[in-house]
Order: structure tokens, then C-alpha cells, then sequence
């Protein structure tokens, strides 16, 4: 088990997919899964690479769901290897790709190959939705795929091979994500000499009581699944460079990242209030790039805690915390939905890397929450 999924790995490792190419990991998945049975169908929109896969013909469809593109590597110089030419050394496997998730998605296939030797007839079906456009726009990924799969297929089950151990494998699976709301706010101002403010109108000074009220606000308080939403200035954008020159405008970029006790809506509507309240002259240019979504306990989780205990000896813990994922455009279409994969420590950064004895056990658990859905 543990070659057949390292060989994958490593042989996905050294496709330069750097979102949104794919670089021909897909292929190499279609390639094992129509082995064993999978009815898989390329498809493309835009400049991205998608495929959807399903073997059988009826009962509770579980979808494997994950993505071939990674972030680019950086200057290649400042990795100890190359990104793209995967190594073991002292214990672990290195390569861009290794963490997040090229392991997670050798370990699905391998998973699969494993359960239909010995489950030659399940009691349902299995799927993989499988993006290169994850870590980009993701406009043209996961979304469009799930649009497309409406009157075709229903996923029912749905595990997300984002890397979501911490100290150890299996140690949190992540059953839910905040949404993510972000805002580009520009005040408008008057320029002018700083020697003469009386004939200008500063927008920094004009906007900074309100930037003060909004980041104390309390939007919630959140709830047993989500803490209390956040909101959080990036940048701040205002002058010409000059020291005597008040600016004629300022620009702020900030985002939400909110539970499922306030709505998009609300939020827009009561930072809205906020500056109306001060003022001044300005525009707001709103994103919603997710909605929250939750999975309560029920047939997958509590499929998944089991999987876990029963390979690894541990407990693991349920959580929202982290950044979007792609889980946000399948949980709301009323699918059981959780993301658990390897150690998330060295995602995104230079010598990212994977625990070679976490790879063989991140199958079997897969394997077994298989087969304690389908078995």
C-alpha cells in the first residue's frame, strides 16, 4: 500500500501543475481509475482542466473531491531540491504539491483501488471530482463542475483531500469553513497643499474614525461550530508620495471571514450604516468568494472518526478554522461534506513536505471510510 501510493505521489510531484495547469496529473488519475472501472469524463472551462469520475450505478454516491494545481514554487534555488523533482530525505517526501494535496488525492485512487479488490459489489457509488483551479479564481474549477453535474449526479457524501492534520495525521478534520466576504472601499477627499487644509479635504482623516468603528464592532458572537466573525484591514492605499500634499483619495481593501450568524447581506448592509454615519463621500466594491457551510454530526463524521480511531489510536478533533476551500461550492448543494488530509505545516512554503509514514495510513483511512459507507 504504501509503494503503490508513494509511486502515484511521486509521479504527480513531477507535473509542473502550477494553477491552473494541470500538466497532465489528471490523466495519470483517469488512467488508474478507468482501470479499475471509473467512467471518467474530462472536462474544460476556460483555460482549466476538470474530470469527473463514477463507478456503479446506484445506492449513496461518496465523492473523493481535490486539486492538481499548486502555488508556484518561488525561486527554485531556495528549495534544498527541486520542487518539482520529489525526495526523500530524513523521514519525509519533498516537492511542491506533497502536503497540499497530491498525496491526499495517490491516496484516494490507491483507496479506491484497494476497496473494489475486496468489494467487487458496494453498497453505492463512488465519485471524484477532481480541479486545477483551486488555488487560482477558482471560477472555472470546482463550481462549474458541480453546475454541471446538476440532474446528472447527487453526491452525498463528499471527502475533501485538503491537508488538515496539525501535530499528527488525523489529529482534525475540518467540517466546515467561514465564509469569506471581502470589500475595496475608496474615500473620496479633495487634494490640496498641506499648508492650506482649509482648501482641501484629507480622505485619510475622514475615514479613519470609521475604519476605528468598524474594526471594533462586534459582528456575533458566533456559535458551537464557528467563533465570532472577523473583520480585518489588508491594505490602505492613500498620497502621492510627497510630503506636502494632502491626497485626494483613499483606497482600503479588507475582508470578512463570517459565520453562519450573520449573512453576506447583513454584513454589507451594516458596514454600509458605518460610513453613512461619518459622512463622507465614498464607493464599495463588494466580493462574496464563499458562504459558510457546516457539517453536523451524522453518517459521514461519525464514518470518519471511526476510520481514524481505527487506524491511528486517536481522537480527532472537528474544526472551522482555516481559509476557503473548495468544500464551499459542494456542501451547500445538501451534501455531507469533510476536508481531512495530511499535516498542513509546510503548505505554501518553500521544501514543502509529507511525513512517508503518514502516507500509508492516510490510504487506509480512506479506505476504511469507504468501507464503512459502502462496504
Amino acid at each position: 500500500m504504501t509503494n503503490k501510493t508513494l509511486e502515484l505521489t511521486e509521479a504527480l510531484i513531477k507535473c509542473e501543475s502550477v494553477t491552473p495547469e494541470d500538466a497532465g496529473c489528471q490523466q495519470l488519475m483517469m488512467e488508474r481509475l478507468s482501470r479499475i472501472g471509473f467512467t471518467c469524463t474530462p472536462l474544460r472551462f476556460g483555460e482549466v482542466d476538470n474530470f469527473w469520475a463514477v463507478w456503479g450505478d446506484e445506492g449513496p454516491l461518496l465523492c473523493f473531491a481535490g486539486h492538481t494545481d499548486v502555488v508556484p514554487t518561488g525561486p527554485v534555488d531556495n528549495w534544498q531540491s527541486h520542487p518539482f523533482a520529489p525526495e526523500i530525505r530524513e523521514g519525509y517526501l519533498y516537492g511542491r504539491g506533497a502536503a497540499d494535496m497530491k498525496t491526499s488525492l495517490a491516496a484516494m485512487v490507491v483507496a479506491c483501488e484497494n476497496f473494489l479488490a475486496d468489494n467487487p459489489k458496494p453498497k453505492g457509488r463512488i465519485g471524484f471530482l477532481i480541479t486545477s483551479d483551486e488555488e487560482g479564481p477558482a471560477v472555472n474549477g470546482t463550481v462549474k463542475v458541480m453546475n454541471w453535474l446538476e440532474g446528472r449526479d447527487k453526491i452525498a457524501y463528499c471527502v475533501v483531500g485538503e491537508p488538515s492534520s496539525t501535530t499528527q495525521l488525523g489529529d482534525t478534520i475540518k467540517n466546515g469553513r467561514r465564509g469569506s466576504l471581502g470589500g475595496v472601499l475608496t474615500v473620496k477627499g479633495i487634494q490640496g497643499h498641506i499648508a492650506y487644509p482649509h482648501l482641501a479635504k484629507n480622505p485619510i482623516h475622514l475615514a479613519a474614525p470609521a475604519i476605528a468603528e468598524l474594526a471594533a464592532e462586534i459582528w456575533d458572537v458566533g456559535n458551537d461550530f464557528f467563533p465570532p466573525t472577523s473583520f480585518q484591514v489588508s491594505n490602505i492605499n492613500s498620497g502621492t508620495g510627497a510630503t506636502n500634499v494632502i491626497p485626494g483619495a483613499l483606497q482600503m481593501v479588507f475582508n470578512f471571514r463570517f459565520s453562519t450568524e450573520v449573512t453576506a447581506e447583513e454584513l454589507q448592509q451594516r458596514t454600509c450604516a458605518i460610513l453613512d454615519k461619518h459622512g463622507f463621500d465614498y464607493e464599495l466594491e463588494w466580493n462574496l468568494s464563499g458562504q459558510p457551510f457546516i457539517t453536523e454530526r451524522g453518517v459521514l463524521i461519525d464514518a470518519t472518526v471511526a476510520a481514524i480511531k481505527a487506524v491511528t489510536g486517536i481522537d480527532t478533533e472537528l474544526s472551522t478554522s482555516g481559509g476557503t476551500s473548495d468544500g464551499r461550492f459542494i456542501a451547500p448543494r445538501g451534501v455531507q461534506l469533510i476536508e481531512l488530509g495530511p499535516s498542513n505545516a509546510t503548505i505554501h512554503k518553500v521544501d514543502e513536505c509529507v511525513k512517508v509514514d503518514d502516507i500509508a495510513p492516510l490510504t487506509a483511512i480512506y479506505q476504511t471510510i469507504l468501507q464503512k459507507l459502502l462496504g
